[in-house]
């Protein structure tokens, strides 16, 4: 593939994410897992924890530039926050 035709897919691909500062602001504290999931798609990357009568999950969502991390308690949003990586940075 053409190196104009890799870089034309690249930006497709970044353009159809669903981790954006606009699905972001839609993020609610309260929120069900499931229900950020319809907004953001599924986790880049989580992990879980539970004790007697709580559970916790940590959750990131990685698009492009931007990361979105969410913190659910017993399956509801309890934190959330956005960050964007200056472009080109790793």
């Amino acid at each position: 593939m053409k190196p104009a035709a890799l870089a034309l897919a690249a930006l497709l691909l970044a353009a159809c994410s669903k981790v954006t500062e606009e699905n972001y602001a839609k993020i609610r504290d309260g929120m069900t897992e499931q229900e950020v999931i319809a907004v953001l798609g599924k986790p880049t990357e989580s992990s879980s924890m539970s004790l007697p009568g709580m559970s916790g999950t940590g959750a990131k969502w990685v698009g492009g530039n931007v990361m979105i991390s969410v913190t659910f308690v017993n399956g509801k949003v309890l934190s959330s926050s956005f960050k964007r990586s200056p472009a080109g940075a790793k």
